[in-house]
């Protein structure tokens, strides 16, 4: 039901109101799920139907945040290549869009947002018949000395990555450090290895890559290595120590290792300041809570998609924050189709993500073995190592494989792959395999392309499908 805006405390104009008047639809944050909800809602209505008025703090709209590795490393060109679509084309769309302008406040109960433009400081109040939030995620940066000081970048948004460049471009010394062995930590480091700095990575973890079991992250780390990256595992950082210009050194507990730029890739989390302080509901993993239409819990004009959400895991069948551009967008789409009148639903993720190190591919899809060991399921492991190609064929490369498999059941609960050229979107493979709750057993009888130019006769996912079938038969035995 709209809601009657005229006492409403409004400086943007509108008249508000039920007597006929359009629903006023008001969006927090310009990217991905933003946006991409904001688009949807005006296919679906006319702005005679609904306005749409939609806030960004940064510079940019609608980008892709995965790039901003690559733009650093000199392969993209510049930002505007990273970038899908202007404030501009949107506001052509009939997208009221306001850039530098920062929500500070959500008022539920008046359903309204205060917000503050970032170059006058001026203040004013909107209300919204129907809201959404995709305020995304930010990076963590703890809360130790020396983390705010000039030098020291975190990288999320377009904004982030320019600053980074501005620091490159100002400081004459070629130390790069990199606090973390994430994704973001990994594409960075090469990114800078790139630009001819000499690369550290401190990394809390025995192995980088912690969204892979650690065996599979020993992989990661010698193609790092052998990058000519000096790897640094077990070290917790205690602090970045300073100059007069700014960073100096990352330290731990047991060296310090020289810098004049330092990279936070230590991960992200949910940006949800805001609906904490609104009183809307936050899962285990500091993220809103949506049901499947991408509707806040127990709010029935309220949305939330993108960074700042957490969703189902259709493996282990528990809430869980993965910050990514594609399910960012799904979100979109679904939260746009259902405020413009239709219905869609967003039912989870399997958890599938890829990245590189060089020409190393990385990919993983499902659980992990302490996420399985975390959900109570009792699994066999079995990896294997294969080529890419026939082995005959030229340049075949090789790759390993890992599969989890349910003990009892054969039921596919995880894939990790690492390896050369045409390695890593083999995963997808395994992702449809887990959405479908296939046994590896199943799997074994996919019908897969071939030719020696692409995959041996037994493509790599299914000869370590055929090994796990092995293991889970041996188990129930």
């Amino acid at each position: 039901m709209s809601m009657n805006r005229t006492n409403a405390t409004d400086v943007t104009g509108s008249t508000g109101g039920t007597g006929g008047a359009a629903e006023r639809l008001v969006v927090i944050g310009g990217d991905a799920a933003g946006m991409s909800a904001a688009s949807q809602a005006r296919r679906l209505r006319g702005p005679d139907e609904l306005e749409i008025v939609a806030f960004e703090r940064g510079h940019f709209t609608s980008y892709s945040a995965c790039g901003i590795p690559y733009w650093v490393g000199g392969d993209v060109s510049g930002p505007d290549r990273l970038i899908a679509r202007s404030p501009q084309e949107h506001r052509e769309r009939g997208i009221d869009l306001r850039m530098r302008t920062e929500v500070t406040e959500i008022d539920v109960a008046g359903a309204r947002v205060r917000s503050r433009d970032l170059e006058s400081g001026a203040e004013a109040w909107t209300s919204y018949d129907k809201l959404v939030i995709a305020t995304g995620a930010r990076p963590v940066r703890p809360d130790l000395p020396g983390m705010d000081a000039p030098g020291v970048h975190g990288v999320q948004t377009l904004d982030d990555g320019q600053a980074l460049l501005d620091t490159l471009a100002a400081r004459r010394g070629r130390r790069a450090v990199v606090v973390g062995a994430g994704y973001i930590g990994v594409e960075m480091a090469e990114a800078l290895i790139n630009r001819g700095y000499e690369v550290t990575v401190v990394n809390r973890g025995a192995e980088p890559m912690a969204t892979l079991d650690p065996d599979m992250g020993r992989l990661v780390r010698r193609a790092m290595s052998g990058l000519g990256i000096t790897m640094v595992d077990g070290a917790a950082v205690t602090g970045i120590v300073t100059g007069a210009d700014g960073v100096r050194a990352v330290a731990t507990q047991d060296a310090e290792y020289p810098a004049d730029v330092v990279v936070l890739g230590i991960g992200v989390r949910p940006e949800t300041t805001l609906a904490r302080a609104a009183g809307l509901p936050l899962g285990d993993h500091g993220g809103l809570l949506t049901d499947l239409a991408m509707r806040v819990r127990g709010h029935e004009n309220i949305w939330a998609g993108g960074d700042c959400v957490e969703v189902l895991d259709l493996v282990s069948g528990s809430e869980r924050h993965i910050a990514l551009g594609t399910h960012a967008n799904k979100h979109g789409q679904v939260i746009g189709s259902n405020v413009g009148g239709g219905y869609a639903t967003f039912p989870g993720v399997v958890g599938t993500a890829v990245s590189k190190v060089c020409d190393l591919e990385i990919a993983r899809t499902g659980l992990r073995e302490k996420d399985a060991r975390r959900a109570g399921l009792q699994f066999e492991t079995v990896t294997i190592e294969s080529t890419s190609r026939a082995g005959y064929y030229p340049n075949a490369a090789l790759m390993t494989v890992k599969m989890l498999a349910e003990r009892r059941t054969g039921r596919l609960l995880g894939v990790q792959i690492v390896g050369r050229e045409g390695a890593a979107k083999r995963v997808d493979v395994a992702a449809v395999a887990l959405t479908a709750r296939m046994t590896v057993e199943q799997m074994t009888a996919l019908d897969l392309g071939y030719a020696p130019p692409f995959s041996p006769v037994w493509d790599p996912v299914l000869v370590a499908a055929r090994k796990a079938v092995t293991a889970v038969r041996r188990s129930t035995a």
